[in-house]
């Protein structure tokens, strides 16, 4: 049993200590990178919001763990140094409390979708497997609800106050969020284990996503026609008139306008030149990744060794 408590105490203390410095690179490079142009591409800060959690968790299930089960001597009975069990203390909290973040986001967006759902009607909208209904609330509104199963609810409001292929092109826009599984990936970034929630980097990461996600959604509202994208700039604008500021949703919930500037987008929609989709690169990043892994699986069996003679000199300096 010491042994098992003793792995789980420093496994916890690993993945607290190696979340913390990740964390601050995170914070680092972000303020940086904010400054810059904005980029179109919501995969880059997906990965660096989810970066400090993924890279710790991977290095205690992948390496750390493997490490500590082939090496540690099973008849030796080792104490709990008070500096790794504090860590293990406090990764245990941001575990719990992102675990809370995530439920509380989850449940406040069920809430709402819920509230929605008492007044819907069933509407046929062309969503090819995602149920659309109509519902009776206010302000007019557009949205995409529900994580694994999502469905899509407009207002009536807002069907009266757009022309068809406004609507049309709207419903397109819901479609993209829903085929680039955007509500799982704000429900992640609300429940992501680490030290990023407390500070505003947080925060700005995930407002420069949802806005690269808008753009992207933008993009892929229907054939992308000049037709399809000028009705889709012009319900941008009413729908932008219709709701005000203060009630767009916050939750794991996507919506027309939930992220990024509105003039921006439109001028975008509008502007030829970028109507051509950008080329994908996702099979030259899994090809990159395999060769990645190719080339590591030689040095995995001395890498577990190095990291347990590592683990042993720091568990031996600290008090």
């Amino acid at each position: 049993m010491n042994l098992f408590l003793h792995g789980a105490t420093l496994a916890l203390a690993c993945f607290f200590i190696i979340n913390l410095v990740v964390s601050a690179l995170v914070m680092t490079s972000a303020a940086s990178a904010t400054r810059q142009p904005r980029t179109t591409s919501p995969a880059f800060w997906f990965a660096i919001r989810l970066l400090p959690a993924a890279l710790a968790w991977s290095f205690v299930v992948m390496v750390f763990v493997p490490s500590y089960w082939r090496y540690e001597p099973r008849d030796t009975a080792e104490g709990f140094d008070i500096a790794l069990t504090a860590c293990a203390l406090a990764a245990v909290v941001m575990i719990a409390f992102a675990g809370a973040r995530g439920v509380s986001a989850w449940w406040r967006a069920n809430r709402r979708a819920r509230l929605w759902m008492r007044t819907s009607t069933p509407i046929d909208l062309g969503t090819r497997g995602v149920p659309a209904c109509v519902v009776d609330a206010d302000p007019a509104v557009i949205a995409l609800v529900g994580v694994l199963r999502p469905r899509m609810l407009v207002t009536r409001g807002l069907i009266e106050a757009l022309t068809e292929e406004e609507l049309a092109a709207c419903v397109a826009h819901e479609l993209g969020h829903s085929r680039a599984w955007d509500n799982l990936k704000r429900l992640a970034m609300r429940a992501a284990p680490d030290l990023l929630p407390a500070t505003e980097t947080a925060r700005s990461i995930e407002r420069r996503w949802a806005s690269a996600a808008e753009y992207v959604a933008d993009r892929m509202c229907g054939d992308a026609t000049p037709a399809t994208r000028c009705a889709l700039a012009s319900a941008l604008v009413k729908v932008a008139r219709l709701t005000p500021s203060d009630s767009i949703v916050a939750e794991p919930i996507s919506t027309l306008i939930g992220g990024g500037d509105i003039a921006s987008r439109v001028r975008v929609l509008l502007d030829d030149a970028t109507a051509v989709p950008a080329r994908d690169r996702r099979p030259l990043g899994w090809l990159g990744a395999a060769i990645a892994v190719g080339a590591l699986v030689p040095a995995y069996g001395p890498l577990l060794r190095v990291v347990h003679e590592a683990t042993e000199v720091l568990v031996q300096a600290l008090p």
